[in-house]
């Protein structure tokens, strides 16, 4: 069922806790994979699934990656202590677009790091809709070499979400199990199911309610 691959998405700034709870419940709901929220809601949230079999996730340098290394690392340790299971991390894509990519490199492998030694799962967001095919390679390298558990497509805040083109490249560039996350609008069933059937093992969407009355109402795939 399409509910297994489903972060259940609320990135809003004006996000409030009635929001939230709100998020959860359908979550609960619908057995999605995970909730996924900014850091300041990441406790509320990992109190609100306790039981629940849902994980918590909270987005890291969200939404333009521009924060320091230092600072991605302190907040993604703070949210896995406030109790997120995952991190989605952005990169700095303006180093990677400079050609700077051991910058970039250095900062995933330290995420990789900071998440890995506190049991939580890194997924790193490289905006693929700023970046060519060469960028697009060499962040797959990147999400390798340094053990990086997802490569994930989009924040839902740059000019475009996730293309079945993107993933097509991470198909064709990945070498090795790193796995796949298609993120930014994803609005349908039959999205949905056409990105799992590309082999993303998780998707990031704020409609998995309409993904998953469409499945259950016999939407054509």
């Amino acid at each position: 069922m399409l509910n297994q691959y489903i972060d259940h998405t609320y990135l809003k700034p004006f996000a409030k806790k009635e929001d939230i709870l709100r998020v959860c419940s359908e979550a609960r709901q619908y057995q999605f994979a995970s909730v996924c929220v900014n850091p300041c809601n990441v406790a509320l949230v990992h109190e609100a699934l306790a039981g629940s079999g849902v994980k918590t996730c909270s987005v890291i340098g969200f939404p333009f990656g521009t924060h320091t290394t230092a600072i991605k690392v302190a907040e993604a340790e703070g949210a896995i202590a406030d109790g997120a299971d995952e991190i989605d991390m952005v990169i700095n894509v303006g180093r990677l677009l400079d050609g700077d990519e051991a910058y970039v490199q250095a900062e995933v492998a330290a995420l990789v790091e900071a998440c890995h030694s506190r049991g939580a799962l890194l997924k790193v967001i490289i905006e693929t809709c700023y970046l060519n095919e060469e960028q697009i390679a060499a962040m797959c390298r990147i999400v390798e070499d340094t053990g990086a558990d997802f490569i994930k497509t989009s924040t839902g805040y740059g000019s475009r979400g996730a293309e079945p083109h993107d993933i097509e490249l991470f198909k064709k560039y990945l070498k090795k199990p790193a796995k796949m996350k298609a993120s930014g609008g994803i609005r349908t069933t039959k999205d949905a199911q056409m990105y799992v059937d590309m082999g993303c093992a998780r998707l990031g969407t704020s409609n998995g309610v309409q993904i998953m009355e469409g499945a259950q109402g016999g939407e054509a795939y």
